[in-house]
């Protein structure tokens, strides 16, 4: 059945980030017993509504107030994804979707809603964690897929743009490095290459085919409709304010140590980072100063406590720390 190109609907979607106990986390709502077809896991999201919602922040708070419980504090527009087909519901017949994606930064407080939890944001994109160094499914299963990709092609020119794309993304060989800010890009090229379930689900829904081969199934868990797209977006850009605007001082407590600031910032940028390069950085920057309190963390010395200069926003045009790349020998 072919959509009507004069039926759209306004989708507001949330990505809402804590970290807790070092790891970076996301706020997932359970779809069970959805009408359409895709995956039960999704981000939280609903439609716009012209007559009741005020704006589309204020829409989507409300959407999430209802799905999870959560009353947001920090909201920052993230993208709007209006692509065609990017929606089961367009693949079959339905109304195109276009969702103005928003960012939510918050603490991991307990949700009262029963559909809603909280699940490891790695679960979901599992190459982006470098921490412990580079992820075994990158040379077990992604490389060599890449690999066959770009040589699918007869085409030299073809082959010369593939082998580019991958080289940026997630590089050949041991691929020492990667630049963590290309999340996006990264997941768009799983996509394409049908690495991902995504790919294979909407595949199948276009084809009417109900034996599609599946996705490599330890490429994370999947997420309806284009959501993990928007999770890839949502992590590049947080990334990439790492660098010039202080947004993990919002998934902090308001005072800290400076290895609690140091572990919230592996946390995003999915890679370790030298503890005194890190503490010469942020004592550079200007963004933390004592309160005069140390904190006891087991038998060692206690550490001592910080806050975040909030006055240092208006001091400076970029307030950040760097641009994160993912090694696999950071120490």
């Amino acid at each position: 059945m072919a959509a009507d190109p004069t039926n759209m609907m306004i989708n507001l979607t949330a990505v809402i980030v804590a970290v807790t106990a070092d790891q970076p986390r996301v706020l997932i709502v359970n779809q069970d017993g959805k009408k359409t077809a895709g995956d039960e896991l999704a981000l939280p999201s609903g439609p716009f509504d012209p007559l009741n919602h005020d704006s589309l922040e204020s829409g989507l708070r409300r959407w999430v107030e209802a799905q999870t419980g959560l009353d947001l504090y920090y909201v920052e527009q993230l993208y709007t994804f209006g692509n065609r087909f990017r929606d089961p519901r367009e693949i079959q017949g339905g109304p195109r979707v276009v969702s103005v994606a928003y960012i939510a930064l918050t603490h991991e407080d307990a949700v009262k809603a029963p559909d809603a939890e909280w699940r490891d944001w790695y679960s979901f994109l599992p190459w982006e964690d470098w921490r412990s160094g580079r992820p075994s499914m990158i040379g077990t299963d992604i490389e060599p897929a890449l690999i066959r990709w770009v040589r699918h092609t007869g085409k030299k020119d073809l082959r010369k743009q593939r082998q580019e794309r991958v080289n940026v993304t997630f590089g050949l060989g041991q691929a020492a490095e990667m630049d963590s800010v290309l999340s996006l890009e990264r997941f768009e090229l799983l996509y394409e290459t049908g690495l991902v379930e995504e790919a294979v689900r909407d595949q199948r829904l276009a084809d009417g085919d109900t034996d599609a081969v599946p996705a490599i199934s330890q490429l994370g868990s999947s997420l309806d409709s284009d959501h993990r797209r928007i999770l890839a977006t949502a992590l590049g850009r947080l990334r990439g304010k790492l660098a010039y605007r202080p947004v993990v001082f919002e998934l902090l407590p308001g005072e800290f140590t400076l290895l609690q600031l140091q572990r919230v910032a592996e946390a995003l940028s999915g890679s370790k980072l030298h503890k005194q390069n890190f503490r010469r950085l942020v004592a550079n920057a200007d963004l933390v100063e004592p309160i005069g309190r140390t904190f006891a963390v087991g038998r060692g010395r206690p550490a001592e406590l910080f806050r975040f200069r909030r006055e240092v926003l208006g001091e400076k045009l970029t307030i950040g720390l760097s641009r994160p790349i993912m090694r696999s020998d950071d120490t």
